[in-house]
């Protein structure tokens, strides 16, 4: 299993990457179980290399394993960022799906970046989609607030669904700076909740 040894990714970015709740984020960094993978930037805390595999491994066993056995488990994981099953007796885990998860957050992230540009003679140089006038950030809100990618495309027919649906990814990655525009019609919504998914079961290491 490739490791992740050149990341370093902001909290926000990792919140993308990972599709761990920010606020879980910060929680798992401050309860130290990132310890060896955030650094310090600019004032900015930074997850480092196998820290973003522990990041999700950290959140997908939050309500599995005791703190114990998932600060021993998530250690295990960051330590041997190129194996394939890590064990921490009396448990293993199969690290390959969640570092694929990881994969495809990263690859979203950089697809998300390419298809942004800033122009100051355009909506004060607001993050838009290239080649068009629509704030990257508005398309977020929408998804948000429960509008349907196709129904966003009707109204915006010269973005892709692929481009609406990396428009979330690169939202929470990259906030809206400033102060926030005035709330729209349709926000009110209930928001998208982020995605959690629980393992079943881990067995016992043989």
């Amino acid at each position: 299993m490739a490791g992740f040894a050149s990341e370093a990714l902001t909290a926000n970015e990792a919140a993308s990457v990972t599709q761990v709740p920010l606020k879980q984020v910060h929680r798992i960094i401050d309860a130290g179980l990132l310890r060896g993978c955030v650094e310090r930037r600019r004032g900015s805390r930074v997850i480092v290399g196998s820290g973003l595999l522990g990041l999700r491994l950290a959140w997908l066993t939050a309500e599995t394993l005791t703190p114990m056995a998932r600060r021993a488990i998530v250690e295990r994981a960051i330590a041997t960022d190129a194996a394939s099953v890590v064990a921490a007796d009396p448990l293993k885990v199969d690290l390959k799906p969640i570092a694929a998860d990881v994969k495809t957050g990263l690859v979203r992230l950089r697809k998300a970046k390419a298809m942004v540009a800033r122009d100051s003679d355009i909506l004060g140089g607001q993050p838009i989609f290239a080649g068009t006038r629509v704030p990257i950030h508005d398309v977020a809100d929408m998804l948000a607030n429960g509008d349907a990618p196709e129904a966003i495309h009707v109204a915006y027919p010269q973005l892709t669904l692929d481009q609406i649906g990396l428009a979330a990814d690169y939202a929470l990655a990259y906030p809206r700076r400033g102060r926030p525009p005035a709330k729209p019609a349709w926000r009110g919504k209930p928001a998208r909740s982020s995605r959690t998914v629980h393992l079943d079961g881990l067995p016992a290491a043989s």
